[in-house]
């Protein structure tokens, strides 16, 4: 197995990302190829992807809301291809996402499903706690999600994984 390498995103990089998307979240309306084509060109997003060689295995997705002073966070989105999954991909995305978000010091928020056991324990590692359950938030399946949340990195010291 080739090492795994991490690197932004660009818009070249979306129709391996959307097949990933399609084959991961199917049932609950998965992003196209243009829907991350917008995303990786947006000027408040950071979109990072896991490769093994050249081959797309895994990305993630935050976007900053509010002045660059007084930001606020939200992931967008986070998936590993099947294959890969089980082998630490999840939790090294999500660092990126962390770590980008803590240089400005804001909180995160993020939608998960609330059947995602793996990914709801990944988050609670990271200091995220539910803030509320969004019936139906996932269509056209109608799952419920969690709204997370993790506070801005100052007032997590000695939080984080």
């Amino acid at each position: 197995m080739t090492a795994i390498t991490f690197r932004e995103l660009t818009p070249a990089d979306a129709p391996a990302t959307a097949a990933i998307e399609l084959d991961l979240f199917a049932d609950d309306n998965p992003w196209s190829q243009r829907a991350f084509e917008t995303e990786f060109a947006a000027r408040h997003t950071f979109y990072v992807g896991a490769f093994e060689g050249e081959t797309l295995v895994g990305y993630a997705g935050l976007a900053m809301l509010g002045p660059r002073e007084d930001p606020e966070f939200e992931v967008h989105t986070i998936g590993v291809d099947r294959a890969y999954q089980g082998r630490g991909l999840g939790r090294a995305l999500m660092d990126q996402l962390v770590h980008a978000a803590d240089l400005l010091d804001g909180p995160i928020f993020l939608e998960v499903r609330t059947d995602n056991v793996p990914a709801i324990r990944l988050y609670e590692s990271y200091g995220f706690f539910i803030l509320d359950t969004r019936k139906g938030y996932y269509q056209p399946s109608g799952a419920d999600a969690y709204s997370m949340m993790r506070r801005r990195a100052s007032e997590n010291e000695g939080s984080a994984p």
